[in-house]
């Protein structure tokens, strides 16, 4: 049996972007925000955190300046994914340099891998980087998704300890756990499959939605792993439409209006993603405050 990195709640944080750069304050203060609402992980670099804009000194840096600032506090894992292997592999050797608890790593985009390249590619890098790996499946945004069958070669791997399954796909959740039980923990990717995966068997959620909620998320998740499920849907049911009305846009478009609605400074976004528009802000707004949110 393989140790889980974190069982709960771990944001897919945002990366505040200013004219110079990244926010080094700005970050530290979201950090502060997380740990004081009860996020067991931080993910830095990933979807949320606009990673594919990130170069490569950002990227290091940011993951450096993250965890040192973190101290231990939350388990940080950096998302390190990259359709070119080598970059993968250096980025996750960076990680590691740097103190990570942990790697993200996405299935490679626009190549249009097989699964046998699938394989080659996430072992390439942990046969050579002795850091935890997380896969990452999200179909969605790669156009190219993990089989359960690949999942349970890739668990056989000791350094390959899970997965953040982001497919929407609760069936493959459910092959997937089948299949690997203990040698690939399982994290929802997308929150409005927390409560189904995790009664699945799924350690908790890598979430958008916490960037905003994270106690509320916390909670769920928390509520989740005591086996409490009826109580986690009617908390689920409060969020719904506050969890949908997040990808009313691109991810992180609308998480980052959010913020912005909320007195927290998310920074600017990177081309080539842009403001939210009027009307989707309206919209958004309404449902913030129907979920009790300030705004």
């Amino acid at each position: 049996m393989k140790t889980p990195i974190f069982k709960g709640s771990c944001t897919a944080i945002i990366t505040p972007f200013d004219e110079r750069g990244i926010d080094y304050d700005r970050l530290k203060k979201n950090l502060d925000f997380q740990y004081e609402n009860g996020t067991s992980a931080v993910v830095v670099c990933g979807t949320t955190g606009e990673n594919a804009t990130l170069t490569n000194d950002e990227h290091q840096e940011l993951v450096r300046t993250a965890i040192l600032y973190n101290a231990g506090r939350m388990k940080l894992i950096a998302g390190v994914g990259s359709n070119n292997t080598l970059t993968a592999l250096r980025r996750a050797e960076e990680a590691k340099a740097a103190g990570a608890d942990a790697i993200l790593m996405v299935t490679p985009y626009y190549n249009k891998s097989t699964q046998k390249g699938l394989i080659e590619h996430f072992t390439y890098v942990a046969d050579r980087v002795e850091i935890p790996m997380i896969l990452y499946n999200v179909p969605s945004r790669t156009g190219i998704g993990l089989k359960a069958e690949t999942c349970k070669t890739l668990s056989g791997h000791p350094n390959i300890v899970g997965i953040k399954e982001a497919s929407g796909d609760i069936a493959l959740g459910a092959k997937i756990h089948s299949l690997c039980g203990e040698e690939l923990w399982i994290w929802s990717g997308n929150d409005d499959c927390t409560v189904p995966l995790m009664s699945l068997g799924a350690l908790g959620v890598i979430s958008v939605a916490s960037n905003i909620v994270p106690g509320a998320v916390a909670k769920l998740c928390a509520l989740c792993l005591s086996g409490a499920f009826e109580e986690a849907t009617a908390l689920y049911d409060k969020y719904a439409a506050l969890i949908s009305a997040l990808f009313i846009e691109t991810n992180p478009i609308p998480v980052k209006a959010a913020m912005q609605l909320m007195g927290m400074d998310s920074g600017l976004l990177r081309l080539p993603l842009v403001e939210i528009s009027p009307e989707n802000k309206a919209k958004l707004t309404a449902v913030m405050r129907d979920a009790g949110l300030h705004v």
